[in-house]
């Protein structure tokens, strides 16, 4: 199912001391959730965590096995993980017992035993902590993991998490793509904010699903209350939560994405020197097939509060002004810095990037050189937001018409003048060749404005707007540009006006000859709506994500906006303009990397100009 693997932690009714009321209770939840793959239990949940000094009663021994092995038959395909206190070599040991198809599969026991404050577990049980070894032909030991269709997964119990060292920290280490803990824990004022926190934290740090499951309210009123705390997180990110202190049986549900944690681990960390101790593995039945219930953010740069937003703008605002004024200390604070502005939504970011470095810096920002350069295309609109904006800032303004230079250059080159690839790109390599000029004459960089949706798309001029001197903008996808922008204008209101109008204005290169004064090019009537390519690319490269994969999570994604042919028709545009334009990628000039994910070939990916498109085309279309 694309890599993930549906989860239940379950807080039961518990009946403490009644096995078989016990067994009837995980029976019910088991059958009636016929969606779950695996389910996790609470600590001891087949007699309860607080029978205290009857767990030495010999009647349990007997009861438990029965009641084990009737869950195990209930499991059929599925995998149970059920909490119990079992006996081995005259001990007694506090286990997680892993269940399916009619069979007990393997046995943990508790490494960790609090003997502390309220907890008085070394009472009763033995340390599991070095044990490897066999009950009854069955594997039993802290060195197990266990593995169904290529999902590994370990087991710790409550304390152990606590620990210095957690058992779980090697069980991820050795491959384990999903943790899972069986837990007693009591409520106490404050303590549910710390364990939520040390179960997301782990999932991060073992790069993992994190299943946790702790007893309810049947447990006790003697002393202590345990309010039944289900947890799952992935990665550092907590994906679900139960409801607390409920006399209902709890089930939280949740699907983990096992595949995208094999592509971090793989791609985004150090996990593979990660030290590794020897495992047991016991090889499961396959898992059932389960309906996917997970969503997925349309905008995956875009955070979805406003007050988060805007942190994450203002925050890429001082990377980028703060890279481009780094690398005018390094070149001599004299530089000026050159800019073609358009009117469009990249020029306009970049130019408020260079306004913020040279106030960083305290330099004047009439060494700023904002340059309109009107063609063919050009609408009223768009070329008076761009003479605004720098008359409004306070830069150097020029306007330089290329029309009479790219006309007599299509005349001399013997073009006929009619509107093609030929016609639109000398154009913009006029453009540059302008700006170069013109920062070799004031002894300045040109600075690029070209986004990174643009450059996974290679939608730019080969040696035209492909190129700069330094690109500020290479690190922001284009679902976030305009919010970058809104957030400037938030911040100064005497620019509100035209940077709302530079907003809401349709994307467009505004090479062919404008109509009436109208845009007769729309850039995503051409190659596409950016937040399916930006949706696209942050999952290819950040997760590693076949075609088949992204279609999936596009179509749950994007279900109001398009259909399933849409999303296919600019995945398969997606797919080839990335293959096909990385040779305009490698010469990129230099940019700041902003978030999670970069094109430059001299950091995040890398990838050959030749790579063949076919394979990930062809599994598309199957």
């Amino acid at each position: 199912m694309f890599g993930f693997v549906k989860v239940a932690a379950v807080s039961p009714k518990l009946h403490l001391g009644d096995i078989e009321a016990n067994v009837q209770e995980i029976t019910t939840i088991v059958k009636e959730h016929s969606d779950v793959a695996i389910f996790l239990f609470p600590e001891l949940s087949i007699t309860g965590y607080t029978l205290q000094d009857l767990f030495y009663s010999q009647i349990l021994k007997k009861k438990v096995w029965e009641g084990l092995k009737e869950l195990a038959k209930v499991a059929l395909d599925r995998i149970l993980i059920i909490g119990a206190p079992l006996w081995h070599n005259d001990r007694l040991y506090n286990c997680a017992v892993v269940l399916q198809d009619g069979k007990i599969r393997g046995v943990v026991p508790k490494s960790y035993l609090p003997a502390y404050r309220e907890f008085y577990e070394k009472r009763w049980f033995s340390s599991g902590k070095h044990i490897s070894s066999y009950i009854d032909d069955i594997p039993f030991g802290v060195d197990l993991l266990f593995e169904s269709d290529g999902v590994v997964f370990g087991i710790e119990i409550c304390e152990d998490l606590w620990s210095v060292t957690p058992p779980s920290l090697y069980q991820a280490a050795a491959g384990a793509h999903i943790i899972f803990n069986l837990s007693a824990s009591d409520e106490i004022v404050g303590k549910h904010a710390y364990r939520k926190e040390l179960v997301v934290s782990q999932s991060a740090r073992g790069v993992c699903g994190y299943v946790y499951a702790s007893s309810g309210i049947g447990e006790s009123s003697q002393d202590l209350l345990f309010g039944g705390s289900t947890l799952i997180a992935e990665n550092g990110i907590l994906l679900a939560e139960g409801e607390r202190f409920s006399f209902d049986s709890v089930i939280t549900k949740a699907d983990i994405d096992v595949e995208k944690l094999r592509h971090i681990r793989l791609a985004e960390t150090s996990f593979k020197d990660a030290e590794q101790k020897d495992f047991r593995k016991v090889i499961l039945a396959q898992l059932p097939k389960t309906p996917i219930n997970r969503s997925f953010d349309p905008h995956p740069f875009v955070p979805k509060s406003r007050s988060l937003r805007d942190e994450r703008c203002e925050e890429i605002f001082a990377i980028q002004s703060s890279a481009l004024a780094r690398r005018i200390l390094h070149i001599g604070k004299e530089t000026k810095l050159v800019i073609g502005v358009s009117g469009g939504l990249d020029s306009t970011l970049a130019l408020l990037v260079c306004v913020e470095a040279c106030k960083r810096l305290d330099k004047s920002l009439e060494d700023i050189v904002a340059i309109s350069m009107p063609g063919f295309g050009t609408t009223k609109g768009t070329k008076n937001a761009a003479q605004t904006l720098a008359v409004k800032l306070g830069v150097t303004f020029k306007e330089i018409s290329i029309k009479e230079s790219v006309a007599k250059h299509l005349e001399n080159i013997g073009h006929s003048g009619q509107s093609d690839v030929t016609f639109e790109n000398a154009q913009a390599r006029e453009r540059t060749q302008i700006l170069m000029d013109e920062a070799n004459m004031v002894g300045g960089i040109v600075v690029g404005t070209g986004d990174m949706s643009e450059i996974a798309l290679g939608f730019s001029t080969y040696n035209g707007d492909q190129m700069a001197m330094y690109n500020v903008n290479a690190g922001v996808p284009k679902t976030l540009v305009r919010y970058v922008i809104a957030w400037v204008a938030s911040k100064n209101s005497d620019l509100q006006e035209t940077l709302d109008q530079i907003i809401n204005q349709p994307i467009s290169p505004e090479l062919l000859p404008a109509k009436d004064d109208e845009m007769v090019q729309r850039t995503e009537e051409i190659i596409g709506p950016y937040e399916l390519h930006d949706f696209f690319l942050y999952n290819f490269v950040k997760y590693g994500a076949t075609p088949k994969r992204i279609l999936f999570m596009a179509k749950r994604a994007f279900k109001e906006q398009y259909d399933e042919a849409t999303i296919r028709k600019w995945l398969r545009v997606f797919i080839k303009r990335f293959f096909v334009y990385q040779f305009k990628r490698d010469p990129m000039p230099d940019g700041v990397k902003v978030g999670t994910i970069a094109l430059s070939p001299r950091g995040d990916w890398r990838m050959p100009s030749d790579a063949t498109v076919q394979m990930w085309l062809k599994e598309l279309e199957e």
